[in-house]
């Protein structure tokens, strides 16, 4: 593969090549399907944005340890994680999952299913926005908790070094451990990759920390905000949110009153994810993008 990538201080920097399909899939698919519905058109753009980071990933990986053709293919379009160093790694062996992450995973499917199909239509008599809310969040549970918790069962049964994207988040004792450990590492792997490892030796660890939160917010306003036509800066509002309470969790204060372990720092990550998550997934999007894709699948 041709993909020049350029180094200094330790640090990769992918070519124009490695970056081109970062720009050109994400237009390519909200051009091509800039007619259809609203929730047709996030779902669409979504995944150009998605394939784009994942060829970025991909081609970046410089040691692909005797990768062949079959497991290349199998990162590229079974497995929706990030670390490609991790899934080609031919001389890793992954650990084989238990019988009770199984049975985790299945439940957590189960839940957000039984949301969709049970929940949803029983509320939506009674608010359309409630029922749409309580729909994003059953498809969060069932597709990033549990689909891909079960891909990732599936692939470490077989050998391949597939960690879970979700890892357990409720268990985060601390905005640190939620974003940098248990939550999207997917997005955690590209983004200290490509945005916090180039920018930290240049800006310094505060600046770098705010560029990855500012690039989560964009990404998600380009998807959310896009697809509903409204609500523009309220995700990126989100996530700058996330920066300043964990800046304030690592504070001289911070530290001095616990927030960054125990139930102290377990109760004040709750409270700054989900206290604002109106901002993430606001009005705008539940009633425009969310409550029609809902109505079509036959929900409401």
């Amino acid at each position: 593969m041709a993909t020049v990538v350029h180094k200094r201080a330790g640090v990769h920097f992918p070519s124009i090549s490695a970056w081109w399909p970062t720009v050109v899939l994400p237009t390519a698919f909200a051009a091509l399907f800039a007619g259809e519905p609203r929730w047709v058109w996030m779902w669409a753009f979504a995944f150009g944005i998605y394939a784009g980071l994942k060829w970025l990933s991909f081609v970046t990986f410089q040691d692909r340890c005797g990768a062949n053709p079959w497991r290349s293919a199998a990162y590229l379009i079974l497995w929706p994680g990030m670390d490609a160093a991790a899934f080609l790694d031919t001389r890793r062996r992954a650990v084989p999952p238990s019988g009770r992450e199984w049975v985790s995973a299945a439940v957590k499917v189960g839940c957000g299913l039984a949301l969709l199909i049970l929940v949803v239509p029983a509320v939506a008599p009674h608010s359309l926005f409630a029922a749409g809310w309580i729909g994003i969040s059953a498809l969060c549970c069932a597709l990033h908790f549990g689909l891909f918790d079960l891909l990732s069962l599936g692939w470490r049964q077989a050998g391949i070094e597939a960690v879970a994207i979700m890892h357990a988040p409720v268990r985060s004792v601390s905005l640190s451990e939620f974003w940098g450990r248990r939550w999207n590492l997917a997005f955690r792997d590209l983004a200290h990759a490509f945005v916090f490892r180039p920018l930290v030796g240049v800006w310094g660890v505060t600046s770098a920390t705010i560029a990855v939160f500012v690039a989560s917010g964009l990404i998600h306003d380009l998807v959310i905000s896009g697809a509903a036509g409204a609500g523009f800066g309220w995700p990126t509002l989100y996530f700058l949110i996330q920066a300043a309470g964990l800046f304030i969790e690592r504070s001289r204060l911070g530290k001095r009153i616990g927030l960054g372990s125990g139930w102290i720092g377990w109760t004040f990550c709750a409270i700054v994810t989900i206290g604002p998550v109106g901002l993430l997934f606001h009005r705008p999007f539940i009633e425009r993008v969310a409550v029609p894709m809902f109505h079509v699948a036959g929900l409401i």
